[in-house]
């Protein structure tokens, strides 16, 4: 029976492929005392499957594919963030998980002779502890064999199950608490108050904090759009939108709350929400995008589960979906001038994904100098990474907007990654089996103190430097990348600052660690 799965699974290399996909996503969803694996079981059932049929390997360039579907992915979503994270705190974590990863890397190349194995076994030590699987493919490139594969498949389980461990030890140990997550965005209905009359919305704007926009106002009972040359008088009844904190300071310089003045009537004027679905309007700033013929104002954007104020430096993005206050009867028109189709949210330009992994690919192959004579490249994963990064951030270039709806993102990055590892698992399968007969327990243990280095300089040196807590989890996570260690940071720190320090950290540790291995290696 054996023999026949064998013949039919070596027959097949795709069948292989994705019979450890499927496979591995059903184990993945299990969760063993709280953790799961999720794509990361993809390893597991690939290199059974590779043990079983050691010929079933797909060919090198399926895997490729499947990494540069999901660097680029990455950079495109996480580009605004990281470069934003450079004006901010952003160099400080990054330069404590560079610290970090270093260190890390430092270790495994120690282990190397001890536990009798080679250094690229050692470097797939090192990007197995940190769930990297970019850094798997430039250990794999500069090795010019399978042994970062063999040294990736020890430690990976460690660089799942260990952060998660360490990060729960630890909050259990400080006890950190956390503010409720903030509401980023509020509607308001105010009543101007204090004697104000004969002021342009303009006017009162500027004495307004900057988030707080004026949205429309009534005057002797009828709803108008707000502009800028709009009379207010004492009375008048204003929609306004802002943070919650700007909202407040609002209302002391406006007036009194009022709950339903403006919205119980929708005769003149009404409020409309709309999908953007049409190529035109992607990447383009809110002030740049052309309007119907009647008066619109934009109040404010949903982005997944995001409300975002409707600032004039907005980029809007496949799938935003706006709320605007319109003439009433003309919701049709409005929805006509934006696309209002469901399917941009899963819309995906080729051609910005071609012409952005074409140059990403471009750059991977520029020899960089290192100092001694030597030189390194960003490759197939570094190359389209930091592309993407820059794409990400810029968003549009003339006619090409280079962003991706979140939910068709997050479908290619899985699918690239599923692919990858599940590719590289089967071709590792049959040295698996032999370096974990033969080194057993020392290897394994090699890749636990690998994953130690790295996690715990983290979070002992991250809690010395008094970094928010649920910033310290986040960067944890970014640090090693694999989104289940994301995951279990949220649910300890249930804010959103977690993602954020993720943002921040996995795209620029990504980079180290590819530099890393390839001067290892070369």
């Amino acid at each position: 029976m054996l023999d026949i799965v064998r013949t039919l699974l070596e027959a097949s290399p795709l069948l292989a492929l994705f019979l450890a996909i499927a496979t591995g996503y059903a184990i993945g969803q299990i969760s063993f005392a709280g953790v799961s694996f999720g794509a990361g079981a993809v390893l597991f059932t690939g290199l059974i499957i590779g043990a079983i049929a050691p010929k079933a390997a797909p060919p090198g360039l399926v895997g490729t594919l499947g990494l540069v579907m999901f660097v680029y992915g990455v950079g495109i979503q996480f580009g605004p963030q990281f470069f934003a994270s450079l004006r901010g705190p952003g160099l400080k974590y990054i330069a404590l998980t560079t610290v970090a990863v270093i260190a890390s890397l430092l270790v495994a190349m120690s282990l190397a002779a001890p536990l009798g194995i080679s250094l690229a076994t050692a470097a797939g030590l090192f990007a197995g502890s940190g769930t990297s699987t970019p850094t798997l493919q430039a250990a794999l490139a500069a090795a010019g064999n399978q042994d970062p594969a063999i040294g990736y498949s020890v430690s990976y389980p460690f660089g799942v199950i260990g952060p998660i461990v360490l990060m729960t030890i630890m909050a259990a140990l400080v006890k950190p608490k956390f503010n409720p997550p903030a509401q980023n965005l509020r509607v308001a209905e105010l009543t101007l108050e204090h004697g104000m009359r004969d002021r342009a919305v303009g006017e009162l704007s500027a004495n307004l904090p900057a988030d707080v926009k004026i949205v429309a106002v009534r005057h002797n009972h009828i709803n108008t759009p707000a502009t800028a040359e709009t009379i207010l008088q004492e009375g008048d009844g204003l929609l306004v939108t802002g943070s919650p904190a700007s909202i407040e300071q609002a209302k002391a310089s406006i007036g009194r709350e009022e709950p339903g003045r403006l919205s119980r009537d929708r005769s003149s004027y009404d409020a409309v929400r709309v999908y953007v679905s049409k190529a035109i309007f992607i990447g383009k700033l809110l002030r740049d995008v052309s309007l119907p013929d009647f008066p619109v104002v934009i109040s404010h954007v949903r982005r997944g589960d995001l409300e975002l104020i409707a600032t004039p430096d907005l980029r809007l993005e496949f799938g935003d979906r706006l709320v605007a206050l319109i003439p009433a009867g003309r919701q049709a028109e409005v929805r006509r001038h934006f696309g209002d189709s469901i399917k941009g949210n899963a819309e995906l330009s080729f051609v910005s994904i071609g012409v952005g992994i074409a140059l990403g690919l471009l750059l991977g192959m520029v020899p960089v100098p290192l100092p001694g004579g030597g030189t390194f490249s960003l490759g197939v994963a570094g190359g389209p990474l930091v592309m993407a990064l820059v794409l990400g951030w810029l968003g549009r270039t003339g006619p090409i907007g280079w962003g991706m709806p979140v939910v068709a993102n997050l479908v290619l990055r899985n699918l690239g990654l599923a692919v990858f590892i599940g590719s590289v698992a089967i071709g590792a399968g049959s040295p698996f089996v032999q370096t974990v007969a033969s080194n057993g327990i020392q290897i394994l243990l090699g890749g636990a103190a690998v994953l130690l280095t790295l996690v715990l300089i983290v979070l002992v040196a991250g809690y010395l430097l008094r970094i928010p807590f649920d910033d310290l989890l986040g960067i944890c996570a970014g640090s090693t990348g694999n989104p289940a260690i994301l995951a279990a940071a949220s649910r300890l720190a249930p804010t959103d600052r977690t993602d954020l320090g993720y943002a921040i950290c996995f795209p620029s540790i990504t980079i180290v660690k590819i530099i890393a291995v390839q001067v290892l290696l070369n």
